[in-house]
């Protein structure tokens, strides 16, 4: 019986230690300078531009998008930077409820791309709004 309560608090102690880890490895909602910073790249895994995942950083300040930031992907560069130059400025200065109703068009030339930005935007609004 000793030996059987002995395993149950070890195995009780994994798992909290388990959980602490992995809530302490989510880097979905961070702080940098002032500012809440949100990472779509858990969020936004399974939405895909032409050649893959294009993950976002929101920076959000007093409740409003001050930038928007791409991560590393896989798209095909010349089409990228005309997202990168007339898309993730879309939103900067709008206030969250705002920019969640935003209508943007995407980018000629790279649709897959604009598209899959503006669903990771819409998820990192999302995200943020709820936490």
């Amino acid at each position: 019986m000793k030996k059987l309560m002995m395993t149950a608090s070890c195995c009780s102690l994994m798992v909290v230690a388990l959980m602490l880890t992995s809530w302490m490895a989510d880097d979905t909602m961070t702080k940098e300078n002032g500012m809440t910073v949100i990472n779509t790249t858990s969020l936004g895994k399974d939405v895909q531009g032409y050649l893959g995942a294009t993950p976002l950083k929101i920076y959000i300040q007093k409740n409003k998008v001050v930038k928007i930031e791409a991560l590393k992907n896989q798209e095909t560069p010349k089409y990228f930077i005309k997202v990168k130059k007339n898309l993730l400025n879309k939103w900067n200065g709008m206030k969250v409820k705002d920019a969640k109703k935003q209508k943007v068009d995407v980018v000629t030339g790279a649709t897959y791309s604009s598209e899959a930005v503006i669903k990771n935007v819409q998820l990192g609004l999302d995200y943020y709004s709820k936490h």
